[in-house]
C-alpha cells in the first residue's frame, strides 16, 4: 500500500510566449503528472507575468512591475515550482531571463532555498537541453535549489498524441518518475527538514550593504 503523500503545492509554467507551444504543452502535462501524484499544481503561463524589460531607471521611477509581484505571489503560495522552457540558440529565452532579473529584485529574495524542476521540448534532437543549463546560472545563483535530473523532450513536435499524451509509453514513464522523484523532494523538504542554511549573494572582496545580500532563515 502506497503511504499518502503529504501536502505540497508547485507552480508550474511554459516559458514560451506562443499561444500552443510544445512547452506550454509539457507544462499541462507536467501539472496532470503533479495531481496523479497527489499534490496541489498552479499552472501558469508567462504571460500571467508580462514585465517591461528591466530597466533600474524604471525600476527607481516605478518600482518593480505588476508582473514580477504577480509571479512573487504565487512563488510565495508554492512550496517549489516546474518551468517548461525553450531553446532559443542555445540558451534561455530572454523572456524568462527578463522576469527572473526583475523578480530578483524584490526582498525577500523570492527564488532563495524554492526547490525548481526544469523542463524543456523541442523539435530538436536535443530537446532544448543546452537552454536549461543556461537556466540553471541565475536560478542557482539566486539560492534556488534546482533538482539535478532535468527533462528534455526530443523531436517533440512527433511526441505527443492526439489527445495531448506520450506517443510513447517508455517517455512517459520516465517522465513520470522524473516528477515522482521531484515531488518527493518537494515533500521532505517541507515536512522533513533537517538543516536551515542562510542565502548569501557575495560580490565584492569585502562585505560592502551597497553590492553584497545577506538572507538569514
Amino acid at each position: 500500500m502506497t503511504t499518502p503523500r503529504r501536502p505540497i503545492r508547485l507552480l508550474v509554467f511554459g516559458a514560451a510566449l506562443r499561444t500552443g507551444s510544445l512547452n506550454a504543452r509539457l507544462a499541462g502535462l507536467a501539472a496532470d503528472a503533479i495531481h496523479a501524484e497527489g499534490a496541489e499544481a498552479d499552472l501558469a503561463h508567462i504571460r500571467d507575468f508580462e514585465v517591461p524589460l528591466y530597466d533600474g531607471d524604471t525600476e527607481k521611477a516605478h518600482g518593480v512591475p505588476a508582473g514580477a509581484l504577480a509571479f512573487r505571489d504565487r512563488l510565495l503560495t508554492a512550496n517549489g515550482f516546474v518551468i517548461s522552457s525553450p531553446e532559443y540558440n542555445a540558451a534561455m529565452p530572454g523572456v524568462l531571463k527578463n522576469l527572473i532579473d526583475w523578480v530578483s529584485r524584490l526582498k525577500p529574495q523570492p527564488f532563495a532555498k524554492v526547490p525548481a524542476l526544469l523542463m524543456s521540448a523541442s523539435p530538436s534532437m536535443v530537446g532544448g537541453n543546452r537552454g536549461l543549463w543556461s537556466l540553471r546560472v541565475p536560478l542557482e545563483h539566486l539560492g534556488a535549489r534546482v533538482y539535478p535530473e532535468m527533462f528534455s523532450l526530443a523531436q517533440a513536435h512527433h511526441a505527443f498524441t492526439e489527445d495531448g499524451g506520450f506517443a510513447e509509453e517508455e517517455l512517459g514513464r520516465r517522465f513520470s518518475d522524473t516528477i515522482a522523484g521531484f515531488l518527493d523532494l518537494v515533500e521532505a523538504e517541507v515536512h522533513y527538514p533537517c538543516a536551515k542554511h542562510a542565502w548569501v549573494e557575495f560580490l565584492g572582496e569585502h562585505v560592502d550593504p551597497a553590492i553584497d545580500r545577506v538572507q538569514a532563515s
